[in-house]
């Protein structure tokens, strides 16, 4: 995290304590259209998905994390003692058995891919059929339709108050709404810096695009479609994204994106290896090499910015991530990897 924003974060907290209500209970909290009921604070919650996790470590609530799981990056640092302590469950997806295993009264999950009603860890209806509460990030179920498209498509534009939701609503169940508040006033303190950072920059016509990876490198990538978390970062700072698809994350060819000739290349870091190009340095690599990608603008001049993936997710590095690009689109040059 930023040293600016922990900074800013420790300073709201005390703000935070004199304006929250205790929760009470029972609390029934809709979460993307399923009504889960609290009898109490939950002693023992399963994470599956990075995002899920570190908001949890951010409202200081690691004490009650027995299992996390889905992860793109290595923890941040101010977080690791809390995560050194939970056991990780899979790099990936757990399987179902893994997460009752640890006999949870609240499983977070961040995609509804993974649990959903195609979810490939359960459905919610499995976990309620044993009690079991789930609550999923609204970020990934708000106007999106998460059965078109590997990663689902966009209905509507991604809105940042769902993040926001998803941190307030936690706090709610874990009556802990005063680490909420501060937290999401040190979050929109972080983006309002970002913005400033270019407020006398023109960029109308500057344009980016994000490779988060390829399930190999001989294929089209992954890229950040329209209207999703990565785009919003990009309509955040006026710079625009030259994928025109709805879909989260579709595949386009080359070709066409050479073709595009965006100013940027925002390419993903990963510490998880499920594909080759999860790597940044072979994506690098690629970019330099490839008789396409050597010849686009960005790949000449050296515009290519490498972000942690988790950063281009609905989640704390959301921001962090902002704050990075901001800084590269002001100064026009990127930080190196």
């Amino acid at each position: 995290m930023l040293p600016r924003f922990a900074t800013l974060l420790a300073g709201l907290s005390l703000a935070g304590l004199a304006q929250a209500a205790a929760t009470h209970y029972p609390l029934s909290v809709d979460n993307c259209g399923v009504p889960q009921t609290f009898a109490q604070p939950p002693a023992r919650a399963v994470a599956i998905g990075q995002a899920g996790s570190e908001i949890l470590y951010a409202l200081d609530l690691g004490d009650r994390l027995v299992g996390t799981s889905l992860w793109f990056n290595n923890v941040l640092p101010e977080f690791k003692a809390q995560n050194d302590r939970i056991e990780r469950l899979a790099d990936n997806e757990p399987s179902f058995e893994a997460v009752l295993g640890k006999r949870p009264q609240l499983v977070v999950a961040q995609f509804e891919w993974a649990v959903g009603a195609q979810g490939v860890v359960a459905t919610r209806e499995q976990f309620a059929e044993l009690d079991i509460p789930t609550y999923l990030l609204p970020s990934d179920c708000e106007g999106k339709d998460n059965l078109v498209g590997a990663d689902g498509t966009r209905l509507q534009t991604f809105k940042v108050a769902s993040l926001y939701k998803s941190i307030s609503q936690l706090a709610e169940i874990f009556d802990v709404q005063e680490r909420g508040a501060a937290l999401n006033a040190a979050l929109q303190g972080s983006l309002l810096h970002a913005r400033q950072q270019l407020a006398d920059k023109d960029l109308t016509h500057t344009s980016a695009l994000f490779w988060f990876s390829s399930a190999d490198l001989a294929l089209d990538p992954y890229v950040a479609g329209r209207q999703g978390v990565a785009d919003f970062m990009l309509q955040t700072l006026g710079v625009r994204n030259v994928v025109e698809s709805s879909e989260e994350w579709p595949t386009v060819g080359w070709e066409t994106l050479a073709r595009a000739n965006p100013t940027w290349l925002i390419v993903a870091r990963m510490d998880r290896r499920r594909y080759p190009a999860d790597d940044y340095r072979k994506k690098l690599e690629f970019l330099r090499s490839d008789p396409v990608t050597r010849n686009m603008d960005a790949v000449k001049q050296g515009r290519i910015i490498v972000l942690d993936a988790d950063a281009m997710q609905a989640g704390i590095r959301l921001f962090r991530g902002l704050e990075v690009l901001s800084t590269a689109f002001a100064s026009g040059k990127a930080p190196q990897p």
